[in-house]
């Protein structure tokens, strides 16, 4: 087995068992303790609720449709990056579902659900972010967001999860509002610290032979700035750009593989950013 396909091995395996965590956590802890986090996932919470609707069709349905307007809005290259998730997460949920009669967590805390479903659930999502692919959902809300409006895409997520979470209050109460914001909070940084390293972004310094190609990928892929510096080899005395540029850690793995496909060749080094102010 070759080097390459053991990586894509890797992160197929890296993805299975992610969805397996997180829809795990979903059945045994979340959705019991009506704990609803953001994503499409978490909105099922507050419609099976509201109208007692399967959560793993509700999740199927929508993500769906989210995939259909990804494709006419975003284009097909931006979509073909959520269909495995938005497919294979609705499955995860059904499956798991039916373990609930032979695993019993009998008389657990609220507080306590809240913390091992939101690490378990923090822990998957990193899995499947760490692989390369996404859950599809409001990820796709995220980059309509982003394109129509200029809102960067932390901004984005942070508008989308906020409408998520405080459903909770008219639909469940204030007391499981404040235990969906901890819940959000201890997912989003398992999420982080299962992906890369303890900062939230990541700052890439680039050098390459295809520059544009690569500045490209960033803007219109990912949707992040760059920054194009004037260098000069230390060793060969040549002239040469280095790119520099910010984003999410949970993004790491897609820049990465994304750069190697344009240029094999390039050199890049990657720092944690912990604290970022001002631009998009």
């Amino acid at each position: 087995m070759n080097k390459n396909t053991r990586k894509k091995l890797d992160r197929v395996l890296y993805f299975l068992v992610g969805l397996f965590f997180f829809s795990f956590s979903f059945n045994f802890f979340l959705l019991p303790n009506n704990l609803v986090f953001g994503g499409v996932t978490g909105f099922s919470i507050v419609i099976k609720r509201l109208f007692d609707f399967n959560v793993s069709a509700f999740v199927l349905i929508v993500s769906m449709f989210l995939l259909v307007v990804s494709f006419f809005v975003l284009g097909k290259e931006k979509t073909l990056r959520s269909v495995c998730g938005s497919l294979l997460l609705p499955v995860f949920l059904e499956l798991t579902s039916y373990l609930k009669p032979y695993i019993v967590f009998d008389e657990m805390e609220l507080f306590m659900s809240t913390v091992f479903g939101g690490v378990i659930a923090g822990t998957g999502l990193g899995l499947i972010f760490r692989s390369g692919y996404t859950t599809g959902g409001t990820d796709i809300i995220n980059q309509i967001l982003h394109k129509f409006f200029r809102l960067g895409m932390g901004k984005a997520m942070l508008i989308t999860d906020s409408v998520i979470v405080s459903s909770t209050i008219f639909v469940f109460g204030f007391t499981k509002f404040l235990y969906a914001l901890l819940t959000l909070y201890i997912i989003t940084f398992m999420t982080d610290r299962v992906i890369l390293g303890v900062g939230k972004s990541k700052a890439f310094y680039i050098v390459t032979e295809k520059t544009q190609e690569v500045k490209k990928f960033v803007i219109n892929t990912l949707g992040h700035s760059v920054t194009i510096f004037d260098a000069v080899g230390g060793y060969s005395k040549e002239n040469q750009k280095v790119l520099f540029c910010v984003i999410p850690t949970r993004e790491y793995y897609i820049l990465k593989d994304g750069i190697k496909k344009i240029d094999e060749d390039s050199f890049f080094v990657v720092t944690d950013a912990y604290e970022v102010s001002g631009g998009e």
